[in-house]
């Protein structure tokens, strides 16, 4: 397995598969790099090079009791792209994976090899409801998430799957291997750095990161998003942004990047031509 070590000593495990121009892919909550294999696929049979870590205290990466807070998550990815000498890099981020991006990029800045980034179904710029974020979820909500998790983590991490892949909509077709694929990954990864990362994902305002990030970004969300409504995410955070591109996708739902994978893939695609095209 590659890994790597970071400056407290903990090692992070990640994928790196191909030749080209590298998209570096951060994942949710709790989930690990294996919930990309869709976009590492098609990326990479399409000439990119594609990368993928688990968080610390995720999947195959070590089980850290601190740490687990969206400043260390920036530094983790920071060193994994310094490690691997990364050059004109796309970063996506998937619902915390955004945060994570927005974090990095905001915290290390876009000149060290950082040509654009994507924001799929992401936490930013704040999911907590407060006086200047009235949009957002009250605390109440996120007290609950815990209180669920810790009462019985294995049957939370089971059920949060319908909301999170819209199976819980009148019609959906539902896929049991993808909610078993979910519910792996979960179990996988430490219960202490889940706990925490709930703070992580949703207490962390993201806004001043935003507003530092001056590279393309793409923002994709789904309106019927159940897990990071839409209301306070993707339009706030393109509105803040300097060179947003939003795309809203009508009845998509959180993990649309598994469920509606031909679209996203296209989409990501598209933008990903056009940037090379205007730096070309």
């Amino acid at each position: 397995m590659a890994t790597i070590t970071t400056k407290d000593g903990t090692q992070i495990y990640y994928k790196d598969w191909g030749t080209g121009q590298p998209i570096v892919f951060s994942h949710g909550w709790p989930l690990t790099a294996d919930d990309w294999d869709g976009q590492m696929l098609f990326f990479g049979q399409r000439g990119f090079r594609v990368i993928a870590h688990d968080r610390r205290g995720h999947g195959r990466s070590d089980q850290t009791w601190d740490g687990n807070d969206m400043d260390t998550y920036a530094d983790d990815l920071a060193e994994l792209t310094e490690k691997l000498d990364l050059k004109n890099a796309i970063h996506v981020g998937h619902s915390t994976g955004g945060g994570e991006v927005a974090r990095y990029i905001g915290r290390h800045g876009s000149s060290k090899g950082v040509a654009k980034a994507v924001l799929i179904s992401a936490v930013p710029p704040l999911m907590l409801k407060t006086e200047k974020n009235p949009t957002g979820q009250p605390i109440s909500v996120f007290d609950g998430l815990r209180a669920a998790y810790t009462a019985n983590r294995p049957q939370f991490y089971k059920d949060i799957t319908l909301p999170f892949y819209g199976y819980n909509r009148p019609g959906a077709k539902i896929s049991e291997g993808i909610r078993e694929h979910w519910w792996l990954q979960g179990m996988m990864g430490g219960v202490k750095a889940h706990y925490d990362c709930i703070k992580a994902f949703s207490e962390t305002d993201f806004t001043e990161d935003l507003k530092k990030i001056d590279i393309p970004v793409l923002v994709m969300h789904g309106d019927d998003d159940q897990i990071v409504p839409i209301v306070a995410a993707g339009p706030l955070s393109a509105k803040i942004l300097k060179k947003a591109t939003l795309k809203v996708y009508p009845g998509f739902p959180h993990g649309m990047p598994t469920t509606n994978a031909d679209q996203i893939n296209a989409d990501l695609l598209a933008f990903l031509q056009q940037s090379q095209q205007a730096s070309a």
